[in-house]
């Protein structure tokens, strides 16, 4: 306890240096927590707004379904399976009929993908009930930022132009009914959502399906020959492989503040060491053991990080609150991005993140301020009160 004391009347008695290496410390830790507040954040609402409006609980794809490939589209269909069948009735499941297309707005050519869907569908959280509309018109529902590329507004038509099962092209107008809000760019970008039966209608294939999207919360789902199941983990994987590489390069940020910090620290150490020669025979010759010196620096070094703890909760907690429940937004080219990323932001901080960032920090300190003490432990008492170190 006594040396615990020292070590503090040490440290608050080196002024200036000790609120300059603490004044670093407190913004390594706040910059570290937030920066990896941010990166969660992101994941959980890249994968809430995914899971909300795309994927649900899962999906079945054709066996022949690629969506990196449009070509696999003209094969990439077949009749609804028979055991998938009562979930479409319960609404617990929705088949999505996908075929490759064209539109001409404004004059110029642009393939799309055009997607059939049950307008009465509960399993994703898109507005299609929008696509009951009693005109004699082919209704179309798009979002934003399709709306916004090429200037349409409900209301707006469209020509359609296609190919049926027999390879014959055909054309249709359509009328866009609704513009949807949504942060996920794989079903807006070049997107045309219309309803399935009139889709199936228009190309031939009458109840067949591209891939069949199930409801959350169902267990023991059938294996359906022919077609392929891909859950959560595979169909979340681009968002998690992306914020994951985006961590990795933040490491290099952690690393450099860090580095920065432990820098300052570990030079004081020495300094301090050179300077207090004196002071380390005296103490020698009252008694202390070399231990106990040791420890005595040691404890200095660590208490920057604990001064720095409290230095960095009195303006980083406010901080951190203010980002986590106001957000904040983020520029229009992170729509081009192609993930599922909200205009506005929302941190999101956990005790474990926070905890193990101090608890690193903490360790790196102490490590670093222990290694220039070693020296005190070849120090002879006689040397030390002429001051002189070997």
């Amino acid at each position: 306890m006594l040396i615990l004391k020292l070590a503090y009347r040490n440290l608050i008695g080196a002024g200036l240096r000790t609120w300059l290496k603490v004044a670093v410390l407190s913004i390594t830790y706040v910059l570290i927590i937030w920066h990896y507040g941010f990166f969660t954040g992101m994941l959980k609402q890249g994968t809430r707004a995914m899971i909300k409006d795309e994927i649900a609980g899962g999906q079945y794809w054709h066996k022949n379904y690629d969506p990196y490939d449009p070509i696999s589209l003209d094969e990439s269909h077949s009749v609804i399976p028979s055991e998938l069948e009562a979930l479409i009735k319960n609404k617990q499941a929705t088949p999505i009929l996908i075929r490759q297309s064209s539109i001409y707005p404004e004059g110029r050519v642009q393939s799309v993908l055009l997607k059939g869907i049950e307008p009465e569908q509960k399993v994703l959280e898109i507005p299609t009930s929008q696509l009951n509309v009693d005109e004699n018109v082919l209704p179309i529902l798009i979002g934003r930022r399709m709306a916004n590329r090429n200037s349409l507004e409900v209301g707006d038509y469209l020509t359609i132009r296609w190919r049926d099962v027999n390879g014959t092209f055909d054309a249709i107008d359509g009328k866009i009914v609704a513009i949807m809000s949504t942060q996920v760019p794989n079903i807006d970008f070049r997107q045309l959502w219309v309803p399935v039966k009139d889709l199936q209608k228009m190309t031939g294939l009458e109840n067949e399906a591209t891939i069949i999207i199930v409801g959350q919360n169902l267990f023991n789902l059938p294996d359906v020959a022919n077609w392929d199941f891909k859950d959560h983990d595979f169909l979340l994987k681009d968002i998690n492989e992306m914020v994951k590489s985006k961590r990795v390069s933040a490491s290099i940020m952690y690393l450099t503040l860090l580095f920065l910090s432990i820098l300052a620290i570990f030079d004081t150490q020495i300094l301090s060491i050179f300077r207090r020669r004196k002071e380390i025979g005296i103490l020698m010759a009252l008694g202390m053991t070399r231990l106990e010196i040791i420890l005595l620096f040691t404890f200095e070094g660590a208490l920057n990080g604990v001064l720095a703890i409290g230095v960095a909760a009195i303006y980083g907690v406010p901080l951190i609150y203010f980002t986590a429940t106001k957000g904040f937004p983020l520029p229009e080219i992170t729509e081009q991005y192609g993930f599922a990323i909200a205009r506005r932001l929302f941190p999101s901080y956990t005790f474990g993140v926070v905890s193990v960032t101090i608890l690193i920090i903490m360790l790196t300190v102490t490590i670093v301020s222990y290694i220039p003490t070693r020296r005190i432990a070849k120090l002879k008492p006689t040397e030390a009160l002429k001051g002189k170190i070997s």
